[in-house]
């Protein structure tokens, strides 16, 4: 079902490649581009590089007609589908492959060292995204292979929160006291709901005169005459003392 899903992306174009025969490889040293017949390619064409999924694919098409020359899978860069020439940055060798099986190593250049360059990194950049694909696929795996956490609550079992300092008492929360002018508290009424005022205090009477007693006389005169002089004095004192008052 997956493989139905992918589609073929085009990696890179370019309109000018050319192709040789190559001699067996003498030594473990590399192909050298020195020693094809460079002025005398085999074939010329333009060369498209594809991807479907993780595999790249590099044709040679006709210019004109598009019509397939050569194809080489490539699963892996650099690998031995794709390798670079020891002497030369505009030439490689890849590895064709036909339908049924058979391969063949040939060599191919472009003219452009601009265009060697588009097909190294084009490849390069498709096989670092099937990497970051595999780790990503992988770390993916291992997440789904781990032990789920059951953190439902089983049963009978209860959770207590904490808020805060909030305190309830049985028949509703505890009322916050009153406070007067100045934040003293101010005492309850009594239980009979009735407030009672004392009586504002009486203020003492200072600086009171007591008027001096009145001598007894065995003269009549002389008693009047003094009663009457006492009595005046004792009279104007008691008009000093209520202008006092």
């Amino acid at each position: 079902m997956a493989a139905e899903l992918e589609y073929e992306s085009v990696l890179c174009v370019k309109p000018d490649v050319s192709v040789y025969r190559i001699p067996p490889r003498a030594s473990n040293r590399g192909y050298r581009a020195s020693d094809w017949k460079l002025d005398q390619p085999d074939w010329t064409g333009r060369l498209r590089i594809t991807s479907k999924g993780k595999i790249a694919y590099i044709k040679l098409e006709d210019k004109v007609s598009g019509e397939l020359f050569a194809q080489a899978p490539v699963e892996q860069y650099p690998g031995i589908a794709v390798e670079t020439v020891t002497d030369s940055s505009r030439y490689f060798v890849i590895r064709i492959q036909d339908g049924t099986g058979r391969s063949a190593f040939i060599g191919i250049g472009f003219t452009d060292r601009g265009d060697a360059f588009d097909f190294n990194v084009s490849l390069q950049d498709h096989f670092k995204w099937v990497k970051q694909e595999s780790e990503i696929s992988k770390e993916s795996q291992d997440m789904n292979n781990r032990p789920k956490l059951d953190l439902g609550f089983k049963e009978g079992q209860t959770i207590k929160l904490s808020i805060g300092n909030i305190t309830t008492k049985k028949g509703g929360a505890s009322k916050p006291k009153t406070t007067g002018t100045g934040g003293l508290s101010l005492l309850p009424p009594p239980p009979g709901g009735k407030v009672t005022i004392p009586p504002p205090s009486s203020v003492a009477i200072s600086n009171h005169v007591t008027p001096p007693p009145i001598p007894k006389s065995n003269h009549g005169g002389s008693d009047a005459g003094s009663w009457i002089h006492h009595h005046g004095q004792d009279t104007e004192q008691l008009h000093q003392y209520k202008d006092r008052v």
